[in-house]
């Protein structure tokens, strides 16, 4: 671990002029059904209406604008499954620089074929995201090029900016429940919240068939641990030092929800709100379904990261 000092509310008060310069906010909505369901007053923060889709181009957005003209020329390497490639091929556009993004094999189509829309170089390496983010450190190594990791402070600092949002809406907030990857949105999201109300509990969601980061901030200490889940926004096999330090000094919980919870939590927000979520989106109803008593009564926001499922696994969840 690092004794850098963890990211402040100042640092994404700061990131507001380089998101806003490209986006709007978000939506955050009600859902009365879903609060008929849980037991508790839902609303939904829909990052999934974000240009790519997902919350994460918050984070490319303000990484970009923190270059220096050296660094733009030299360009920009990352790996990703999918929302934090889109998000770096996202920033690199506007701010005209060469992104090469490595993915896994087998990755998102979709998401894919977004990423080299944008202009990104797309290389598949490796069976999943360690692999190949181990091997582009490498390439960008040996161009000297800028590898940009998922958990880098400046992406926490633009990512935050959601959270403002949620907190701008609806101060009175009880609960925000996010999903967890490499825990970017789940970092500034405490550390905004915490900030502003530290009474409003802030807690990470992940798939049981990927469990690395939650077992890592229960034990203290650095788990890896199988990756099974297909829910490729949450899929992490190798936990995070970074967002790991800052999860413990502000997270409350931490919860585990099975695949199968995700993909019915898909078809219910399908059903119920009329957006499609991917994995990682879902997974925060699913975790207030799971475990209703612990939110019931409780004014809970759901932050739905990101929408890119891809249409093979949408027909398979839907039958």
């Amino acid at each position: 671990m690092t004794d850098h000092p963890i990211p402040t509310l100042t640092d994404v008060l700061a990131a507001r002029p380089h998101v806003y310069r490209y986006l709007q906010p978000t939506p955050l909505h009600p859902y009365p059904t879903l609060s008929r369901l849980t037991g508790a007053d839902i609303w939904i923060k829909h990052e999934n209406h974000q240009p790519v889709g997902a919350f994460k181009v918050r984070g490319g957005l303000t990484y970009a604008a923190h270059l220096s003209a050296a660094e733009r020329q030299a360009g920009l390497f990352t790996a990703s499954t999918g929302n934090h490639g889109q998000s770096i091929a996202y920033a690199a556009r506007a701010y005209g620089i060469q992104a090469t993004i490595a993915v896994p094999e087998g990755a998102n189509p979709g998401k894919v074929a977004a990423m080299r829309s944008l202009g990104a170089e797309v290389v598949h390496h490796g069976v999943d995201f360690d692999t190949a983010r181990e091997w582009i450190m490498g390439v960008a190594a040996e161009r000297n090029g800028r590898f940009v990791g998922p958990t880098e402070e400046l992406l926490i600092h633009g990512v935050g900016t959601y959270a403002l949002e949620i907190l701008e809406s609806l101060p009175d907030v009880d609960a925000i429940l996010v999903p967890v990857g490499a825990g970017s949105g789940v970092c500034a999201t405490s550390i905004v919240a915490k900030t502003i109300n530290p009474r409003i509990e802030v807690i990470g969601v992940q798939s049981a068939q990927a469990p690395a980061m939650q077992q890592s901030w229960q034990s203290g200490s650095m788990v890896t641990a199988p990756n099974t889940t297909f829910a490729e926004g949450i899929a992490t096999r190798v936990p995070f030092a970074n967002t790991q330090r800052i999860m413990r000094h502000y997270l409350d919980d931490f919860l585990l929800v099975d695949d199968a919870e995700i993909k019915q939590a898909i078809v219910t927000l399908l059903e119920h709100t009329h957006n499609l979520a991917e994995g990682a989106g879902a997974a925060p109803l699913a975790a207030a379904m799971r475990y209703k008593e612990r939110f019931a009564g409780k004014k809970v926001v759901l932050v739905m990261s990101g929408g890119n499922l891809a249409l093979d696994k949408l027909r398979g969840i839907l039958g």
